[in-house]
């Protein structure tokens, strides 16, 4: 292990957070102007909106537990994740073609393909290259690193598109460029060596599924997720007060995007290190706590700015939980299936994000925003319960 530190961490977490920050910078410029194109210019129904991300995020799960596989096979992690950014980044200028929801829904699917072949082997990577006792603290910088690229992102394409006169074929042309400093920062990433396991052509589940307490997680995680509703969809509210209020403006709606993520990025470090110092389980139940708020908030809010306040706190739960959760799944298993068992914790949480999207998206579509909210608030809550449970579970 490269024990060279900068800024107080190991020289691999520090540029995997580098690569993260501009990956997310690039494709967030294109994102934060989607529910806007989507649900405005396009016309698409909530429904059409939770099936592009649902089913893009699906994909990635199906290639995420099998990248996981692949690269604890082959004892390497740098190779597939580099491919993986790559495929995203590669997407990105496509977009100034695209004219319909099937051109968007295709290109979502292929930067998702990205996703899913990179993030398992990405994970793993970090977590090799840092010591059992900061492995949260390291996952929590990685994750604000990236909500600080799904940060300014927004606020970028915000600044930037009045003086383009909104030419939004121009502002994927500069995220594409911005992308492209994400792969050349994984030059200064080294690869940790790891022994090649057997030949056996398998896929092997076996040795994590007879893991009771990592499946009972994964069982709590899914549950939980099946009330997250995609970030795209939730901005369909803002984006439909923002239509029917006077004097408020659309351009506004990546700024909801910055205070949510600017809130993660404030709060996912010192929450990292609050998870090293006490108890993981207790972090993440708060998160999910705040997640629950934020729904019931959501269902309720009639204003512009009450929704800002929610998507706050909705930062508040993301902040709380989404590196936390990736370093209890990491310490649950053995380190050489360490790639896979991320894999399974992605999968899980991307097949529940599919079910999510689609079935928020379609209450939202038949009985109006609350009714989604409410959803996920119920569905939220009984996921909570069921952590709850596993944290007592020994």
């Amino acid at each position: 292990m490269d024990n060279s530190r900068i800024l107080g961490l190991r020289k691999n977490a520090f540029f995997l957070g580098l690569v993260s920050l501009f990956n997310d910078f690039s494709n967030e410029m294109v994102q934060s102007v989607m529910p806007i194109f989507l649900g405005v210019v396009l016309g698409v129904p909530p429904l059409g909106v939770g099936l592009i991300e649902g089913v893009a995020d699906a994909v990635a799960s199906f290639l995420k537990i099998i990248s996981g596989w692949v690269s604890d096979k082959m004892g390497k992690r740098k190779g597939l994740a580099i491919l993986g950014y790559s495929l995203s980044v590669l997407s990105r200028p496509f977009f100034t073609l695209a004219s319909s929801f099937t051109h968007v829904f295709g290109l979502r699917v292929l930067d998702r393909i990205g996703k899913g072949v990179r993030e398992a082997p990405r994970d793993a990577l970090l977590a090799e290259s840092v010591g059992r006792e900061e492995i949260a603290k390291s996952f929590g910088y990685h994750r604000a690193m990236d909500a600080l690229g799904a940060t300014i992102g927004p606020v970028a394409a915000f600044l930037i598109l009045p003086f383009i006169n909104y030419d939004y074929r121009t502002l994927f042309i500069i995220a594409f460029f911005v992308g492209l400093l994400s792969i050349t920062s994984f030059s200064f990433v080294r690869e940790i060596k790891k022994p090649v396991l057997g030949s056996s052509p398998q896929l092997n589940f076996w040795p994590l599924l007879t893991n009771k307490r990592f499946v009972f997680y994964l069982i709590a995680i899914f549950i939980f997720g099946l009330g997250t509703l995609p970030i795209t969809l939730m901005l369909l509210y803002p984006v439909s007060l923002a239509v029917s209020t006077d004097g408020m403006s659309l351009g506004a709606i990546p700024l909801i995007y910055f205070i949510y993520s600017g809130t993660f990025v404030l709060t996912a470090i010192p929450l990292g290190k609050l998870a090293d110092k006490t108890s993981k389980r207790l972090v993440v139940s708060l998160g999910f706590v705040m997640a629950i708020i934020a729904y019931l908030g959501l269902a309720s809010a009639g204003t512009f700015w009450g929704v800002a306040f929610f998507f706050a706190i909705f930062g508040l739960y993301s902040g709380a939980t989404d590196g936390v959760e990736r370093a209890m799944a990491a310490r649950m298993v053995d380190e050489k299936f360490l790639a896979t068992a991320e894999g399974m914790w992605n999968t899980s949480v991307g097949i529940s994000a599919l079910l999510a999207g689609l079935i928020g998206g379609l209450l939202w579509t038949l009985f109006g925003p609350a009714a989604a909210f409410i959803y996920g608030a119920v569905l939220s809550s009984v996921g909570f319960v069921v952590f709850v449970i596993f944290s007592f579970t020994k």
